[in-house]
């Protein structure tokens, strides 16, 4: 079996050949404008749009805690945004972060990655703005992605 690879870098830019997911943490308010959506925003349009328009279409969408919604930005590039936030502030009633919706959020990913052939790309996810713990949401990871096969690397921005 193998592990998480843990890169510095910019998870916008996998180096790796083949064909990639860059999966991340998105809110189910509609909200897009801080943290890693800005990286991915200034790297490609489509992924922002497309979770702008499935957000305003929700009533008759998945649109929700879990899903995740896959956008092609490149020929072997691919942006999985995943609803794993409540809201957009941490206060008093906690942090945004919903490991469970994660959870499904990966499965889906992991359908996808193995569709496709690819390996999954990311930040620590939930971890930045959403405030969760990286040692809740590591053992996701590896159950949902690593031990189903799929390559992973997460990328901590710096040097």
């Amino acid at each position: 079996m193998s592990e998480i690879a843990y890169v510095r870098g910019d998870a916008t830019a996998p180096s790796v050949r083949g064909v990639k997911i860059i999966a991340h943490v998105c809110n189910d308010a509609g909200g897009w404008g801080k943290g890693f959506v800005l990286a991915v925003s200034r790297r490609w349009p489509g992924p922002e749009a497309a979770y702008r328009a499935w957000h305003r279409g929700r009533a008759e969408n998945d649109f929700g805690l879990g899903a995740a919604q896959f956008v092609q930005v490149d020929e072997y590039v691919w942006v999985a945004n995943m609803i794993g936030r409540h809201g957009t502030r941490t206060g008093s009633k906690g942090v945004p972060v919903r490991y469970e919706a994660i959870d499904r959020a990966l499965a889906a990913v992991a359908g996808k990655a193995r569709e496709l052939g690819a390996s999954v790309h990311m930040p620590r996810i939930g971890c930045g703005l959403a405030g969760g713990k990286w040692s809740r949401v590591e053992p996701i990871v590896e159950e949902r992605l690593v031990r189903q096969g799929i390559p992973v690397t997460v990328y901590d921005h710096g040097q």
